[in-house]
């Protein structure tokens, strides 16, 4: 056997060494192969030139007239699905502002990966050809036939045709293709190299200003100190362009930056060491910077704190190590222009004779020509390609998209608009409806105690929370909290978090930070018990065949809780796994039912279809089943459900020893033999404390009345 395996070695060394080497296909190679498909219909005559520009596209031409640019979505936006992890789109955008083709490269989003027909995901994809790129997407026109978005993957394939729009219009703007565009010169907000820290400030991109102790003295006219000590060196500089902002902060810090400012908004940088912090402590209370102002032709600017974000270190090659360092994002009102100088003032106040004495240092900017841009000539029809040197210049308008029949432009601040925002403001009813809906339950939780003093309320008001729930958050909102949502979660605290990925959907961003102060309050049974259609689904089909006479299953204890691990195993793997392939993971976290039901409603192959209704089935027989033994996601919630602050469910001593009557009647037989409440299993369905304020059910109210109706009856008999 031995010799055998050695043999099949040697003859795979072999057939490696023999096979020729061919080194792997750059981006650009595979983007310039799919021309074609991006530009149809203008057979040879196409060709390419090449990858230029920043952001990088390759320039189309039909013979010799430039038509337009082939780009990946990846290397324009870094583009992201809604899950985290990359997705890229190549994409021909011609000179007249539309989209001429799409193809998909790369996706790796769950519901997109496994539960949607390809045929469906390509049909939406090659339907975004023809998009205007100057409109917004309520005016946007698509092809007949061609849905809005994924039936079943909303959120996912909206983030698909953002990525394609936003990178298009990001080309289009550096470019100067989006409508008219002013005359004058312009930042250069586009162009990266790479820069060390003592370039940027010989280029003039920082500047600095070193006050030494015994010069402010003078100036204040009172000694402060040693008159050789350093009292601050100061440096400021623009954040905007890229060539600045980029590599002082990395690159995702500053597209973060850039994504918190309007489209044509700015941020300054403002760093220092030395004795005196340029912050001070008072903006603390105040909220006012009182040491430091911005002064711009005749407008002065005073830096408030929501201006401000706090930088612990600067990336860059070279920087020296800076006692505080701020960020401070300018308000539109303000009119800040970045082309023209601008200074920052550093207020330095003292008591001189009992007299507050103020003195004022300037330290003068103006942003280096290098970053500004000025407007280019127009490219005759069939002139030679622009040279790449001049491609992030603007051109005029009669370059770029017209205004045709009336068809007015959007602004380029609300075609650059963060997709969230608009996603925010399109579901602003189905937002109001789910924040009452959460608002209800905080209600019923913090004042479970009156109203499980009333059974028949307690039981009309949960079974119609649940029913709203599954209708609601189910059927109409589609927003069931999966594990999928763990992990993607996850690896974006492991690889960068940002808020936009999670802010895409604001029904699940809403439902996932109650869950999580729940989580705090109450433990990981508010979502179990009241929030997931799937289960919400359970008990309602259970609560139907106990009325019907099925009979129901008791699972022994011993054997109860030996199958309680299966679902934390279940968790444990999918995130094990997904740290090596999240598609796998993705495919592992099929054992939820979620998708099938809630998501697809149904609608997918016959195998998920049968092994969800299998599930529901056993729900049956055994009320919640799949809660109880198999779902990941409430193992994920049981493990930092541990952090608990409150213990809220009450217990009597007599509980599991004298009276069992929670443990038969619990949903999922989350109380122990002994009548202790596992908080780990427990969903918060109320159920033991309805129970333990029925006269009627509660074993010790029950002695307690029999007590007090036969006191007066015996003493009777006594004095008699």
């Amino acid at each position: 056997m031995m010799h055998r395996a050695v043999a099949r070695l040697i003859t795979l060394l072999v057939v490696l060494l023999l096979v020729p080497f061919s080194p792997p296909a750059r981006a650009e190679d595979h983007l310039v192969g799919n021309i074609g498909e991006l530009f149809p219909g203008h057979g040879g005559s196409l060709r390419s030139g090449p990858q230029s520009g920043t952001p990088p596209a390759v320039e189309v031409f039909d013979g010799s007239t430039l038509i337009g640019y082939a780009f990946s979505t990846r290397s324009v936006t870094r583009s992201v699905g809604y899950s985290g992890r990359p997705l890229d789109i190549h994409v021909g955008l011609g000179l007249d502002g539309r989209i001429t083709g799409t193809r998909l490269v790369a996706q790796e989003e769950p519901i997109l990966v496994i539960g949607i027909r390809p045929e469906d995901l390509a049909a939406f994809v090659d339907g975004l050809a023809g998009l205007d790129i100057r409109l917004l997407p309520s005016e946007q026109k698509r092809a007949p036939g061609v849905p809005d978005h994924v039936t079943g993957a909303t959120v996912s394939s909206t983030v698909i045709k953002d990525a394609v729009l936003r990178s298009a219009r990001t080309i289009a703007h550096s470019r100067g293709m989006l409508g008219t565009r002013s005359t004058r010169p312009a930042i250069d907000r586009t162009t990266f190299n790479a820069k060390s820290w003592n370039d940027l400030v010989s280029a003039g991109a920082i500047v600095r200003r070193s006050l030494k102790t015994g010069e402010v003295g003078h100036v204040i006219g009172t000694s402060i100190g040693d008159e050789n000590g350093l009292f601050i060196e100061l440096f400021a500089t623009l954040l905007s362009p890229a060539m600045i902002g980029q590599n002082l902060l990395g690159m995702r810090d500053y597209e973060r930056l850039m994504a918190k400012l309007p489209l044509e908004g700015h941020a300054i940088l403002v760093g220092a060491k030395g004795l005196y912090s340029y912050k001070g402590v008072q903006w603390r209370q105040t909220g006012l910077f009182e040491r430091i102002q911005l002064v711009q032709g005749a407008r002065t600017l005073r830096m408030r704190r929501e201006m401000y974000e706090n930088v612990e270190r600067l990336p860059v090659d070279g920087a020296p190590e800076l006692r505080e360092i701020g960020i401070f994002r300018l308000p539109a009102e303000f009119e800040f222009d970045p082309i023209e100088p601008w200074r920052l003032e550093l207020l330095v106040e003292e008591d001189v004779s009992g007299q507050r004495r103020t003195a004022v240092f300037p330290l003068e900017y103006a942003l280096p020509d290098s970053l500004i841009l000025t407007t280019s000539k127009t490219l005759a029809a069939g002139a030679s390609p622009p040279d790449s040197a001049q491609t992030a210049s603007p051109r005029p308008a009669s370059q770029g998209p017209e205004n045709q029949a009336g068809t007015t432009s959007a602004s380029q601040a609300d075609l650059m608009e963060p997709i969230w925002v608009g996603m925010w403001r399109q579901k602003r009813p189905l937002i109001a409806v789910l924040v009452l809906m959460l608002t209800t339950l905080a209600g019923i939780l913090f004042f479970h105690d009156m109203i499980t003093r009333n059974v028949r309320l307690y039981r009309t008001l949960r079974l119609s929370f649940l029913a709203f729930t599954l209708v609601f958050l189910g059927m109409i909102a589609g927003t069931q909290l999966s594990i999928v949502n763990v992990i993607t979660f996850t690896h974006a605290l492991l690889s960068g978090f940002r808020w936009e990925f999670f802010l895409v959907e604001p029904l699940t961003f809403i439902l996932w930070g109650f869950v999580a102060l729940a989580l705090l309050f109450w433990g990981r049974g508010v979502f179990c018990g009241w929030l997931c259609p799937f289960g919400a689904l359970q008990e309602l089909l259970n609560e139907g065949a106990r009325k019907l006479g099925i009979r129901q299953i008791a699972v022994p204890w011993t054997l109860h809780e030996r199958l309680w691990p299966i679902k934390y195993a279940a968790f444990l793997l999918i995130l094990g796994v997904s740290f090596q392939s999240t598609v796998d993971a993705f495919r592992l976290a099929e054992i939820e039912p979620f998708k099938t039901t809630i998501s697809l409603k149904f609608m997918r192959a016959w195998p998920y279809v049968v092994y969800a209704l299998l599930l529901l089935t056993a729900g049956l027989f055994i009320e919640r089943f799949y809660c109880r033994y198999l779902c990941p996601l409430g193992a994920a919630l049981a493990i930092p459900a541990k952090l608990r602050i409150f213990e809220w469910l009450k217990r009597r001593p007599q509980c599991g020893r004298e009276c069992r009557m929670c443990a038969t009647s619990c949903t999922v037989q989350a109380i122990n033999p002994i009548g202790q409440i596992i908080p780990n299993e427990c969903i918060y369905c109320l159920q033991c404390q309805a129970n333990y304020y029925d006269p009627s059910t509660c074993l010790p109210l029950k002695q307690r009345a029999a007590r007090r109706s036969s006191g007066p009856n015996s003493e009777t008999s006594h004095g008699t």
